[in-house]
């Protein structure tokens, strides 16, 4: 089994029946993984494999901390044995640094999980960050500003998301960036 199918089964065997929501989610984030594979190259594959397994923290079995990058990225880690870089991924996933700040685990997350290449971290904030919680395509405008709404603006969430929002913006628009050059590059003169 390859690591996408893998990754796939994993996914729906924690999120499916406890979080249907959070698993329509992680299968709209997914397929924008995939729209990315002109800009992927070889780490296409695992960029699906990260974006389909990026919320598993959620999942009421391996759910520990309360915080889902840090709890999805050590179970995919000691329990799964996934590939490093795909568990770095989803321990970073979406500005994680600044929320463990919030929750005083920024300390462990940095000290157990190193960051990924940025142009990856850029792409699955970009695959996170423009899929609603139904999978559907959204822009980072919207979605920023549906998870405000729907944990409020003074809760952790909220804090974090509101202060991530630049930097979850600018890196959608470097991916956008690097869409654009590859659809160009490509189009014959």
């Amino acid at each position: 089994m390859d690591l996408t199918e893998r990754a796939y089964g994993l996914a729906e065997s924690l999120l499916s029946e406890p979080l249907p929501r959070r698993w329509s989610h992680s299968l709209g984030v997914a397929k924008r993984a995939r729209s990315l594979r002109p800009i992927l190259g070889e780490d296409a594959g695992l960029m699906e494999a990260a974006a389909v397994l990026h919320d598993v923290g959620y999942s009421p079995r391996i759910a520990t901390t309360g915080f889902h990058p840090l709890d999805g990225a050590r179970f995919l880690r000691d329990q799964e044995g996934f590939d490093e870089r795909v568990v770095r991924l989803v321990a970073h996933h979406s500005c994680a640094l600044l929320e463990a700040e919030e929750r005083g685990l920024r300390g462990e997350l940095e000290g157990e999980f190193e960051l990924e290449r940025p142009e990856l971290v850029d792409a699955l904030v970009f695959c996170d960050m423009t899929t609603t919680p139904d999978g559907t395509p959204t822009n980072s405008d919207a979605r920023v500003a549906e998870i405000v709404s729907r944990y409020g603006p003074d809760t952790i969430v909220g804090r974090f998301i509101q202060r991530a929002a630049p930097e979850i913006h600018a890196a959608v628009h470097r991916v956008e960036g690097r869409l654009s050059a590859a659809q160009t590059a490509g189009q014959p003169m």
